[in-house]
């Protein structure tokens, strides 16, 4: 990693302010929407939409919702480790008529390794979706990121499951939903093996995604907004400029590269990245005899 100076990590979450662009009021829609999902979230029931709370295309009380979230984990002890972009992939948009992307935090107790066993009864509605995760060795902390300055500052990539997961009943979600409820995040599993980005091009990064001896998903990584690195710049951009820059030594998972797939019981989900290599998402149900290869 470089020697650059990193305040904010590992863990810390700055306070946004006026002068970041970030509001640093919260409205009674938006602490009604956190202590919704909240409940959701504890006790393992989920909830409406709360949109009915904060409006369908309202992304910044959605964030400001998401925020209340974080700051929440936060006090109960929980540490930032990463960032998480969603909705850059056309298929999962349409799978939700939704036309941007998003983003969320990730939180240390979200991760998991490759093979590593995972608890069914953790998620409410786990789907799965296969994704390039760049490590950061640089802050990014400018509002006008570019690709070049996403090369420069990723130390090594690696090839990632997403488990994504929603507190809303029945995924009925549209776009101030899923941020509010911290871009749908559940976990992450990532790859053991680092990669320099050096000689590989991520926009011709192929996907295959299976289970049971089944390809259940395909893409690319032009799937996800033309390339992975566009797709970290856009979020770079988007969190600079609300107050929060992307850190060295964060884990930045930079969206789908093919249609999200639902996660229906224990078994293996492994998903294999041209160049890359493979990861495995290892589902066990604790009730049961384990995990279904």
């Amino acid at each position: 990693m470089s020697g650059q100076t990193s305040p904010a990590w590992p863990g810390e979450w700055p306070e946004a302010d006026a002068a970041t662009g970030a509001s640093t009021s919260t409205t009674t829609a938006a602490l009604a929407a956190d202590e919704r999902l909240r409940i959701a979230a504890r006790s393992r029931t989920a909830c409406a939409p709360v949109r009915d709370l904060i409006g369908d295309l309202d992304q910044d009380e959605a964030y400001a919702v998401q925020t209340l979230g974080i700051d929440r984990r936060l006090a109960e002890g929980r540490r930032v480790i990463g960032r998480k972009i969603g909705l850059t992939s056309p298929a999962v948009q349409s799978q939700f008529g939704v036309f941007t992307p998003d983003y969320g935090v990730l939180l240390d107790d979200m991760m998991a390794a490759d093979r590593e066993p995972i608890e069914l009864a953790r998620f409410l509605q786990p789907r799965v979706e296969a994704e390039v995760a760049f490590v950061l060795g640089r802050d990014l902390e400018s509002p006008t990121t570019h690709v070049a300055d996403v090369l420069r500052a990723t130390e090594f990539v690696l090839p990632a499951i997403e488990i994504v997961d929603s507190r809303i009943a029945g995924w009925d979600i549209r776009i101030a939903d899923t941020i509010a409820d911290n871009a749908s995040s559940g976990a992450v599993v990532l790859g053991t093996t680092p990669r320099s980005l050096d000689g590989l091009d991520l926009a011709a990064v192929g996907m295959s995604l299976d289970h049971a001896d089944e390809i259940v998903s395909s893409g690319s990584g032009a799937a996800c907004l033309g390339s992975p690195v566009i797709a970290v710049a856009w979020l770079a951009r988007a969190v600079a400029r609300h107050g929060r820059p992307l850190r060295a030594g964060e884990v930045i998972l930079s969206g789908a590269l093919g249609p999200m797939v639902d996660v229906t019981g224990p078994g293996v989900y492994r998903a294999r990245l041209d160049g890359l290599g493979e990861v495995r998402a290892d589902f066990i149900d604790s009730r049961t005899e384990g995990a279904v290869a």
